[in-house]
């Protein structure tokens, strides 16, 4: 097998001026930036000391199979350009290290309260070079953005950087210009002639402060992992949960709805308009994004199964209906665009199925999973729904699956068997796979006393519909 990525050691300088340029932006599934200011000054104490800050992972672009809409890091103003790479891993780290060695602007983070501050940072000069003094709680500092620091409650001024010239006499050197060779050296100029009494001094103690934070800052290489642009868009996927360093699961609908923007369609309004019209039905209310595009994926994969066998394909080479995730990330626009109605039609008139089998809030679901083949059942059979007959075969179907509790486990296979099933049924076809393995014991019934069970609920949506009062 081909290898899809290459990995690199990229100077830091590079990487962050990709950022500033445009070059490497986000893709628009990416949560925003959210580190604090002490996790910044770590970072930046990490890189001043030449320690590991970890592997950064990006995406070439260019696969129109896997098209994102990609958005700037924070604090970056590239309106209109098209990036040549993709930040999948490594948000945190780029950002806080664009905002504070790159921008120019004081930092917009927060403190360990979760307060919302802007900061600058700075490298103390004397603490820098004494290798005694503790590199993140006191070589680098960060001041509000007036730069001025206070203390007793605003009342005393500690440390005052707002010039120029007091940021030399305080030593304390501005790490938004590490990164710029003309700025650096005319700081540093600046620094040595403060005094000319001590200019030797002076200049000893810069050379040592050169080596241990100029140096490290200017020289430092980043890991680079790139995938290229043959990766597929499952792939990217699965890469993204592994890597992902905040630790929360990618949600199908954010990547479908980055997907989609490439396009200029939001998916993100588009379900907002839908889900307003189930705000006060009580059974949908709660409906998942997810939810929504599984029903949405059933319906467009079993017309392509159909379309197949229609066109010769015998059953085994004809593709499967599904709404597995993998199959959510390959329902593309037009597709979605020609199902989305009928799935809103489907599930309303599940929602009339359910009422009429005495549930009528989500919580009353035995399986909230059920719902999804039931909405696609109802929007491929419309008014052939309605029947009498047909009617009671899906109702016998529904009660299968919740008194035989077959919905508990991994249910994504199960969806889609039922949904074929079921149709192929009221078709004429045989009974479905959930109708034929169903078993209830009869004391199963001596055993459900919690109330959250899906029997539990069952049998109490049951007891309703016989007309119980109580």
């Amino acid at each position: 097998m081909a290898k899809t990525f290459s990995s690199n050691d990229i100077p830091l300088a590079d990487l962050l001026r990709r950022v500033d340029r445009g070059s490497l932006q986000l893709p628009d599934f990416q949560r925003g930036w959210v580190w604090d200011d002490t996790h910044i000054k770590s970072l930046l104490a990490s890189i001043s000391l030449s320690y590991p800050i970890g592997a950064v992972m990006t995406l070439e672009t260019g696969n129109p199979g896997v098209r994102f809409a990609p958005r700037p890091l924070e604090g970056v103003e590239c309106d209109s350009v098209e990036p040549d790479l993709l930040l999948l891993d490594g948000q945190q780290r780029l950002t806080s290290l664009f905002l504070a060695l790159k921008s120019q602007k004081p930092v917009p983070t927060h403190d360990a309260r979760g307060q919302e501050i802007n900061r600058h940072y700075y490298a103390n000069i004397d603490a820098s070079i004494n290798s005694n003094s503790d590199r993140e709680e006191v070589a680098i500092i960060s001041v509000p953005e007036d730069k001025i620091l206070k203390s007793d409650f605003g009342r005393t001024v500690q440390l005052d950087l707002s010039n120029h010239e007091m940021e030399i006499a305080a030593e304390m050197f501005p790490l938004d210009i590490v990164l710029d060779r003309r700025a650096t050296h005319k700081w540093q100029h600046d620094y040595v002639k403060e005094d000319t009494k001590t200019m030797a001094d002076r200049l000893e103690k810069w050379d040592r402060f050169d080596e241990n934070i100029i140096e490290p800052f200017t020289s430092y290489q980043v890991p680079v992992i790139q995938l290229d642009k043959s990766t597929t868009k499952e792939a990217v996927c699965q890469v993204f949960e592994k890597v992902n360093t905040g630790g929360v699961t990618l949600n199908v609908f954010e990547l479908l709805t980055a997907t989609y923007a490439a396009d200029d369609f939001n998916l993100r309004d588009d379900w907002k308009r839908r889900h307003e019209g189930f705000e006060e039905q009580g059974l949908l209310n709660e409906l998942q994004q997810t939810e929504f595009l599984q029903v949405v994926t059933l319906l467009s994969t079993f017309e392509k199964r159909k379309h197949a066998i229609a066109d010769g394909h015998s059953e085994d080479k004809a593709p499967g209906v599904s709404c597995k995730r993998r199959e959510i990330l390959r329902l593309k626009l037009n597709e979605y665009r020609r199902w989305a109605d009928c799935a809103v039609n489907g599930l309303s008139k599940a929602l009339e199925f359910l009422r009429a089998e005495c549930m009528f809030l989500r919580a009353d679901l035995p399986y909230a999973s059920q719902l999804i083949p039931l909405g696609a059942m109802f929007g491929v059979l419309d008014d052939l729904a309605d029947t009498f007959r047909n009617r009671q075969r899906l109702s016998q179907w529904y009660w299968c699956g919740v008194l035989g509790e077959l919905y508990g486990g991994s249910t994504d296979t199960r969806l889609a068997n039922d949904f074929q099933d079921c149709i192929a049924w009221l078709e004429g076809g045989e009974l479905p796979r959930t109708v034929r393995e169903a078993q209830f014991q009869a004391d199963r019934l001596l055993t459900l006393r919690t109330r959250n069970s899906a029997g539990y609920k069952g049998i109490y949506a049951l007891q309703m519909k016989l007309g119980a009062r109580e």
